[in-house]
């Protein structure tokens, strides 16, 4: 029945024939301790939020202080972590984004190292980073990016809508307390 063709199906996979003895071998990722469920224990204020390279120009074009906008919208204290990866987009961009750049190099910000050496592509350093800790929101405005974001249990999404930040996937604020 529904055995014996589980059984070819996994035989016919690996090539080789399994034993009645054996036993079925799964490969499930290790998930962090501070996951319940879908609900991430490790976020909580202050809150360290990771920008990304586009977050900070679409800031500037809607004329938002970062800071103070990220405290408005998550009404918690807010720690913004810039990683060397995003430094460097921001520096290859030119002097078209200067004041981005300069705006990156606020001293309130806190410097991150990149995840791997020689990793300067900003959005691979980024996803590897929440995967690795969960206890990160990530501010973007790239779909692209946003949708690998979205495959990650636990990680919450901020962006840009109707000139104020919003946060998606962040658990309700009650929870916190």
């Amino acid at each position: 029945g529904a055995v014996a063709h589980r059984e070819a199906a996994t035989k016919a996979a690996s090539g080789k024939r399994r034993e009645p003895g054996d036993a079925l071998v799964r490969n499930v990722p290790q998930v962090s301790s501070s996951m319940f469920f879908a609900h991430n224990t490790a976020l909580g204020p202050p809150f360290h939020v990771l920008i990304d390279t586009n977050f900070v120009n679409f800031s500037i074009q809607n004329k938002l202080d970062m800071l103070k906008a990220m405290m408005d919208c998550l009404c918690a204290k807010v720690t913004i972590c810039i990683t060397d990866a995003v430094m460097a987009e921001l520096e290859k961009l030119g002097p078209k984004y200067r004041v981005a750049l300069r705006l990156a190099k606020d001293p309130r910000f806190e410097r991150l190292p990149a995840m791997r050496d020689g990793n300067t592509y900003a959005d691979d350093d980024l996803v590897e980073r929440v995967t690795a800790h969960r206890c990160y929101i990530v501010a973007t405005c790239d779909k692209d990016l946003k949708r690998r974001l979205r495959k990650i249990p636990g990680v919450p999404i901020m962006s840009i809508k109707a000139r104020k930040y919003e946060v998606e996937r962040l658990p309700d604020s009650n929870s916190f307390l």
